[in-house]
């Protein structure tokens, strides 16, 4: 006879206190292996030039030095990032649900969207900056360029592969097209649609930098350009170090939402 400790929901349960540690714990070791890993080929085994990747050290002497006008170009940057993201999401998700509603529409735009996507974004910096001048209106341009694309395909694929169960009970129960659409095909492509999110979410951040490369006079990716340019590696590091932290933070924000929006999902799905 199984034993109360032997079953399945028993053997799923974690301790909270364990869990927050495991969150906590694993990306803190990685985070000290790959500094580890940094200062070893820049101080201890000098493998790299200075002038390439300084130490750990001295790029913490920059930000200490150089903190109020990298945090200012953090602001921007995160600024930049999030606007140009909400506005592919709102731009992907009408144009998913556009492509999911119509199989014609699909078969005359999705060509388009993916001729669009191929095109290499950097190579229209220069276009942007001469159609739409310096400043945010074309960081913000190449920002949505890269990043809606994942979202409109994402929500498309969870719009048009809802599971057969659900939609042929849909119909047994008479629903209409917006109840079926409102109650099933939504909530079965949620999954989806966040799995493009996060996928763009990175994409956010790159087009941001390209952005401020071309066409900025602030931000992280400007920073990075000006003390490259006068041979402040330390610095530009700083900056480097900076947006990556952005990032991964923007990135953890989207992952909690997605728990808090789809708490059934963890409950349906297998672990690892």
């Amino acid at each position: 006879m199984a034993e109360a400790g032997d079953t399945p929901h028993a053997r799923r349960f974690v301790p909270s206190g364990r869990t927050t540690v495991t969150a906590v714990g694993w990306p803190a070791l990685g985070l000290a292996v790959a500094v580890g890993g940094w200062w070893l080929i820049t101080s201890a085994i000098p493998l790299i030039h200075p002038a390439v990747l300084p130490p750990p050290a001295e790029v913490l002497t920059a930000f200490r030095e150089k903190s109020a006008e990298l945090l200012g170009g953090l602001a921007t940057t995160t600024l930049e990032t999030v606007a140009g993201f909400l506005l592919s999401v709102v731009a992907g998700v009408l144009i998913g649900l556009l492509l999911a509603a119509s199989r014609a529409a699909e078969r005359m735009f999705s060509p388009l969207l993916v001729a669009i996507n191929a095109v290499p974004k950097i190579a229209l910096g220069p276009l942007l900056v001469v159609s739409l001048g310096w400043g945010q209106r074309p960081i913000l341009t190449m920002v949505f360029l890269l990043s809606f694309f994942p979202i409109v395909l994402s929500t498309t694929t969870g719009l048009t592969t809802t599971p057969a169960e659900l939609a042929d009970l849909a119909r047994s129960l008479d629903a209409s097209r917006w109840q079926t659409f409102r109650k099933v095909r939504l909530p079965a492509a949620l999954p989806h649609i966040f799995v493009g999110l996060k996928v763009a979410m990175p994409l956010a951040a790159i087009g941001a930098v390209i952005g401020e490369f071309q066409a900025g006079e602030g931000g992280l990716g400007y920073q990075i350009v000006q003390y490259s340019g006068i041979a402040d590696s330390a610095t530009a590091w700083a900056a480097i170090t900076l947006l990556a932290t952005m990032s991964v933070a923007l990135y953890s924000s989207l992952v909690l939402v997605e728990r808090l929006a789809l708490p059934w999902v963890r409950e349906t799905t297998s672990e690892r």
